[in-house]
């Protein structure tokens, strides 16, 4: 059930009639409290440890045993890590039922009837492994990969992690990928060596994009038919067939966004996560577990290999490598060097002396000339710019005040040149709109878009292409010739043979974010779109407008991010904010709050600290443990929420364990 009060499992008599299809794992129905509500049939027994009377399953909705113990197990390991209920996390494990296609499945199953494991369950046909002699080299060790690079023999570490995969052993690491690196390609080849081994792996990407080029890689490099690919996009049959699959035992291999956390995979041997900073891998849905949480969970429950990749680095990452859970997968600073774009910044003193302009110019002359002489060598040049839209914020050109809604004080925005603003929280239009502090009625831009970013750059190089991409339409590759792209963050495109030149535009847009994680996420992004950038050997430029003092200046520079995950968990430490401690967010009602904190019996080293604002009208509360306690914490919250449900509380509460905002 839902409800925490109630989050515990049920006894109930099997009748004679549905004991063959009662089978671990499949979907029922029972009544409970009066109602006909659906269940999961989690284990058989002979007798029930229950003195009351028992009441008999109702229906057995489908005879496949969709819910694997293995997975049974993890949500009940994450359920009880985020302070949630077990049915909220199988919600987000098991995909809704299809009919169709579970009929269509069964339809062409042999009438014999299937061997079955000691739980009482088919037992799933295994998977051919991909073929390997004894002493052969594993995958992508010796292989170059294409454009001459030399896979993971790029890493000291990289020859060793395959073996280790290949041997069936359960290596742990996290890996910084190299500019320019075909990621998808190295994952790929790690996947081999586990399928190699006779194991399974769940891999998990942020979104559709980068799925799409693992699924490329994974086809180019097991074959066709060797994997399947589970993500919410693919609409609900396609998805339930997918997922079926790999319950089935059909592929060896799952990956997909964070729908595949909780893939059932058998003889899990590897979960993978690539660029685990992106905070599309953070469910949205109660109880709001992290993708790459549930995977390192998944790790130590099953005894699998770990693989946490990305061009960046995120304190929860580094808290691994630092306690030494994982090992670290790095280059070697020559190898760096080759690879590497030359990458400058804008704010530093040498480049003020030339350019005193540069400290306040959107565009400063480096960044321009950068992007005319790549142009001129007939090179694709990549523009990240943060904010979409054409000038999503305006201002009073008197007095330069924030322009606001007269309706509901949101910011307006103006769609294109000659729009009229209109508020980006109502949608209302603000024809008439006058200053409320001076009266006037022009205004001028304080945040510039992608879109207008695009026409400036189209009159200064007149006669090159310009192509967006962003939230309208999001461009997967691009060609080799002179063109301009302005993309926002996570829409960049590759290149052909990369980019010439890579401009980071409007730095303090990230920079001044009032977000514990501003800096670190600034530096993922900005590290993604330079890694897309040709080798300095090649005439690849990466420009930064930013000063060059700051640290995550500093660690993009020096293609340094394990330095700055450090650093940044260094700090956090001191100050004692996740991933160094523990912290927990109760957000609601003020007496809802409260009333749910005074019944919790919280640890002794327990700090509380607030109350915060939220949104409509609520507060936040947040509590913060040593990791050591992190336990007792879920778990005295989750028995306060309870004992409000218990006593039917009226205003509901939400738990968050460490959430990606805090503020």
């Amino acid at each position: 059930m839902p409800l925490p009060h109630l989050d515990r499992p049920f006894d109930y008599l099997v009748p004679a009639d549905l004991a063959d299809a009662a089978m671990p794992g499949c979907r029922v129905k029972v009544r409970f409290a009066g109602q006909l509500v659906d269940g999961w049939l989690l284990e058989r027994a002979d007798e029930s440890a229950h003195s009351g009377r028992l009441a008999y399953l109702e229906k057995v909705v489908s005879p496949v045993p969709v819910l694997a113990p293995e997975v049974a197990g993890l949500a009940r390991a994450v359920a009880d890590r985020y302070a949630g209920s077990l049915a909220d996390v199988l919600r987000l494990a098991v995909p809704p039922r299809h009919a169709r296609v579970e009929k269509e499945i069964l339809a062409a199953e042999p009438t014999t009837s299937a061997p079955t494991s000691g739980s009482g369950e088919p037992t799933p046909a295994t998977p051919e492994p991909v073929p390997a002699t004894a002493g052969s080299t594993p995958p992508g060790e010796s292989t170059p990969a294409t454009g001459g690079q030399g896979g993971w023999r790029d890493y000291p570490a990289g020859p060793a992690l395959l073996r280790a995969l290949t041997q069936g052993r359960a290596p742990r690491a996290v890996w910084s990928a190299l500019p320019g690196e075909d990621w998808a390609a190295r994952y790929a080849e790690a996947c081999a060596a586990v399928v190699a081994a006779d194991r399974g792996v769940v891999m998990v990407v942020p979104d559709a994009r980068d799925l799409d080029r693992l699924d490329a890689a994974l086809t180019a490099t097991l074959g066709a038919g060797r994997h399947v690919c589970l993500s919410a996009a693919l609409g609900p049959a396609r998805r339930y067939r997918a997922f079926l699959a790999a319950r089935r035992g059909e592929v060896p291999v799952v990956v997909g966004t964070r729908a595949a956390m909780f893939a059932p995979v058998e003889r899990l041997g590897l979960v993978a996560i690539w660029d685990d900073g992106d905070d599309l891998h953070a469910e949205p849905r109660a109880p709001y577990p992290h993708a790459r949480e549930v995977l390192l969970t998944r790790a130590q429950l099953a005894g699998a290999a770990a693989l946490v990749g990305g061009f960046s680095r995120t304190a929860e990452a580094q808290l691994l490598v630092e306690t030494g859970w994982a090992r670290e997968v790095t280059t070697d600073r020559a190898t760096l060097r080759s690879r590497t774009p030359a990458i400058v910044p804008t704010g530093d003193d040498p480049q003020l002396a030339r350019d005193p302009g540069a400290a306040t110019a959107r565009l400063p002359s480096l960044a321009w000339t950068a992007a005319r002489d790549a142009v001129r060598a007939d090179q694709p040049v990549l523009v990240q710019v943060p904010r979409r839209g054409y000038l999503p914020s305006v201002g009073c050109a008197e007095c330069r005040t924030p322009a606001r809604c007269p309706h509901c004080a949101g910011p307006l925005a103006l769609p294109n040149a000659t729009g009229t603003p209109a508020c980006r929280w109502c949608g209302r239009v603000c024809a008439g709109y006058a200053c409320p502090e001076c009266g006037g009625r022009r205004l001028r831009a304080a945040v510039v878009g992608a879109r207008r970013t695009a026409e400036e750059l189209g009159r200064a190089f007149p006669g090159v292409p310009v192509r967006t991409s962003g939230r309208e339409e999001v461009l997967t590759a691009v060609g080799d010739g002179a063109g301009l792209v302005i993309a926002t963050p996570g829409a960049e495109p590759v290149a052909e043979g990369g980019y010439g030149a890579v401009l980071l535009l409007d730095s303090w847009a990230l920079l001044t974010r009032a977000d514990l994680r501003a800096g670190e996420e600034a530096l993922r992004r900005w590290m993604t779109a330079a890694a897309l950038a040709r080798p300095a050997s090649r005439g690849g430029r990466v420009v930064v407008v930013a000063d060059g003092g700051l640290a995550v200046v500093q660690a993009l520079l020096r293609w340094d991010a394990a330095w700055f995950a450090g650093r940044e968990l260094a700090e956090r430490r001191e100050l004692g904010f996740p991933p160094a401690v523990r912290m927990a967010s109760v957000t609601g009602l003020a007496d809802a709050v409260a009333d749910l904190l005074a019944g919790a019996r919280l640890p002794a080293e327990a700090e509380v600290l607030g109350p915060v604002p939220a949104d409509d009208d609520r507060e936040r509360m947040l509590v913060r443990v040593p990791r050591s306690r992190a336990v007792e914490l879920a778990g005295a919250l989750h028995s306060a929420a309870g004992t409000r449900t218990a006593r039917k509380a009226a205003d509901p509460v939400r738990l968050q364990i460490d959430p990606l905002t805090l503020f």
